[in-house]
């Protein structure tokens, strides 16, 4: 399997994260032989949501983001779902701990509204990014090219736009998390 013996990050919001932004990548990383480690800023059950409106299923956190450092992970990804990434980006600990990865050039995938998780760690500078299409002008302002493509892969980091995009983002996710670190990656952090 691509992925044996690497051990990704998968972030949650204790609520608003998107239902099938969480589980389609736990699930296809899992498949590529990842070993999976569900993060939030603080343990217990995270309850995800479904076009940010309608209720979503429950999920175990395994740990909470400030007992942990990206030293510990070869890759991460950031769900979408606007208030799971806007609770995200509030808290400094998943702040820094997303910094952290672009620091070590490890690759992150970022989907949805996870990239304004991206725009708190002040990691876009001159990257060539996608999202959801209204994050385009928070993109722009944080230095970022924005591009509408179903994924967009810049130095080891991989965005996508909507749940629509999941299969081709899925597919870059363990394509970029297979082949490791990314010295390009640094550039911005």
């Amino acid at each position: 399997m691509k992925l044996d013996g690497k051990n990704i990050a998968l972030l949650i919001s204790p609520r608003g994260t998107e239902e099938p932004e969480f589980s389609q990548p736990l699930a296809a990383l899992r498949e590529a032989g990842a070993t999976v480690t569900v993060v939030s800023t603080q343990t217990g059950t995270a309850s995800t949501v479904n076009g940010d409106l309608d209720p979503g299923s429950d999920h175990s956190i395994d740990s909470a983001v400030g007992s942990l450092s990206a030293d510990d992970f070869h890759g991460l990804v950031i769900p979408g779902g606007t208030v799971g990434a806007d609770t995200l980006r509030a808290d400094a600990a998943t702040v820094a701990f997303v910094r952290a990865f672009f620091e070590q050039g490890k690759p992150v995938g970022a989907i949805c509204h996870a990239p304004w998780v991206l725009i708190e760690a002040g990691v876009l500078q001159g990257r060539t990014v996608t999202s959801y299409p209204s994050l385009r002008t928070d993109l722009t302002n944080a230095g970022a090219t924005w591009v509408d493509k179903e994924v967009m892969t810049d130095s080891g980091l991989v965005t996508s736009r909507t749940p629509d995009d999941l299969p081709a983002f899925c597919a870059k996710l363990i394509e970029e998390f297979a082949e490791g670190r990314h010295e390009a990656q640094t550039r911005s952090a």
